[in-house]
């Protein structure tokens, strides 16, 4: 398969502390992500990943040739690019990362200064060799539509691939917005039977707001060797956090034999398991004594046909509902993924994954040449840095940075940032245009405000959305350490302790926030 795949975000410029502590360092690479360990019914580590993407870079694009390695993988025969299709789901309202999500939705929150968040389960799909997706949406999803438009063409995934993106609809036979991730499923389930996908076997459900790198490959080949029904993803968790997700339990051949959603009090109790048997040590057993789903899930397709359309046509959910019913009679098979992995659902989670990515090291790396995160292309000019201390910080390209302190932070696209302010702790998410100098000057003599961060101002704790035109000399820093407060009016919400300047919001001269 010979295809045009959207560009690549240009670097960003990358400032990190050196490990001895010493002078910040510049970085556009980082060495390649950690490799995940998985288990399969032997519970034993696979190998690398069967299937290799030769990539080269061309003008203005990368073009991806796709040669399929299957040595030993039992995938000779069943290529990736013909028969595993997969879906992602756009989530719902996402009223947890309110006010990011008052005008788009999860999907499409930017995140790393220069991305998306559906450029990363979309880039691990083209990294695996699927080029066969469908991309489910209901809640404002007019940008991410865009988005999906402008960086994932038809000639990103050649002729036997496509991107589409399938709305919620109301038909005559379904007369319902999407009620959950298993109804959003089944109300394109026909689509499965298409004549496009008759050489489809599995399908994989994948979520658009998390934040991970992972080879599906080799996911599809626990799926396949175990000859699984539904096979999930899974990673250890500990006890602050396993209440949040499903739970599993597991034999010793890594089959599921009980799932539980969200449990809580006795019930979480009664899911501990001991997790020495995904090869964690003893202690690191002891601190995570259980197993979590990621919500990523490989289905056979007939499987989840029947699934959804015979034995649960009434169910929603999958976590809550169909897994748990498909469990008692079906086989469903568990697949450790040992890396990083984030789910973005709240503003705290999407802050501290969003300052974490210009740490060093970073627990995940957007720099990665073998596996690399595709975005729209925007052909933009290189990061402008003038008379600045940058330390731990991500500027991305367009921006315009003038003797100013800045660490700690994502500084997105097109970002302005004036003279003598003080940036810690924050993630200014850019602009989607540029202002001239003429147009700014105009503004200013009329009273008004630039995009940008005007001079003097120190933004702290704080996430500033795209296109917010900040004055001179505000402090933004949540001083009191108010926790909640809703002020839009004013521009501004606090969530968890964290300020966010809303999208197009204007902050006058000399406010404290």
């Amino acid at each position: 398969m010979a295809a045009t795949m959207a560009s690549l975000a240009a670097p960003s410029f990358t400032v990190s502390r050196s490990n001895a502590g010493g002078a910040p360092r510049a970085t556009l690479a980082a060495a390649p992500a950690r490799k995940a360990a998985f288990f399969g019914s032997s519970l034993t580590t696979s190998k690398t990943a069967a299937t290799k993407l030769q990539k080269s870079v061309i003008t203005k694009a990368v073009s991806v040739s796709e040669t399929v390695a299957v040595a030993d993988s039992g995938l000779s025969d069943r290529p990736m690019s013909k028969t595993v299709l997969s879906i992602i789901l756009g989530g719902g309202a996402g009223s947890r990362l309110y006010p990011l999500t008052k005008q788009r939705s999860k999907p499409a929150v930017p995140i790393g200064g220069a991305y998306r968040l559906i450029d990363v389960p979309m880039s691990n799909c083209f990294n695996s060799g699927i080029c066969k997706i469908y991309v489910l949406t209901q809640f404002n999803s007019v940008s991410l539509n865009r988005h999906l438009a402008r960086a994932y063409r038809q000639s990103s995934v050649g002729s036997e691939g496509f991107v589409e993106v399938l709305a919620a609809t109301q038909t005559p036979t379904d007369k319902q917005w999407f009620q959950g991730t298993a109804d959003a499923v089944r109300q394109y389930a026909w689509l499965l039977s298409d004549i496009k996908n008759k050489n489809v076997e599995d399908v994989v459900i994948l979520s658009g707001d998390h934040l991970y790198r992972m080879d599906y490959s080799d996911f599809v080949k626990t799926h396949r060797s175990t000859n699984a029904d539904i096979t999930v993803s899974c990673l250890p968790m500990d006890d602050s956090r396993a209440s949040d997700f499903g739970l599993m339990k597991i034999d010793n051949t890594g089959r599921i034999v009980a799932f539980a959603e969200k449990p809580s009090g006795d019930d979480l109790k009664a899911m501990e398991v001991d997790t020495t048997v995904l090869g964690l040590s003893a202690e690191d057993a002891k601190a995570s004594p259980y197993i979590a789903s990621m919500g990523i899930y490989v289905f056979k397709k007939k499987v989840l046909l029947e699934l959804l359309n015979d034995r649960f046509p009434t169910c929603n959910d999958f976590g809550s509902e169909i897994l748990p019913g498909a469990c008692e009679d079906m086989h469903l098979q568990a697949h450790l993924f040992d890396d990083y992995w984030e789910d973005i659902g709240t503003i705290a989670s999407f802050f501290e994954a969003n300052l974490a990515l210009a740490t060093n090291p970073p627990r995940f790396e957007f720099y990665d040449a073998n596996n690399p995160i595709y975005t729209s292309a925007r052909f933009l000019p290189p990061a402008r840095i003038e008379k600045c201390h940058l330390v731990d910080a991500i500027v991305s390209h367009g921006s315009w940075v003038a003797d100013c302190k800045v660490e700690q932070a994502i500084v997105g696209l097109r970002s302005r940032i004036s003279e003598g302010c003080t940036i810690k702790r924050a993630m200014i998410m850019g602009a989607d245009f540029y202002e001239t100098d003429e147009e700014r000057a105009a503004l200013i003599a009329k009273g008004g405000i630039p995009v940008g961060i005007g001079a003097g101002s120190t933004i702290s704790n704080t996430i500033v959305d795209k296109n917010a035109r900040i004055g001179k000399n505000c402090t933004i820093t949540n001083a009191k350490n108010v926790q909640e407060e809703k002020n839009e009016e004013a521009g501004y919400y606090i969530r968890s302790g964290i300020v966010t300047i809303l999208r197009n919001a204007t902050i006058a001269d000399g406010t404290t926030i």
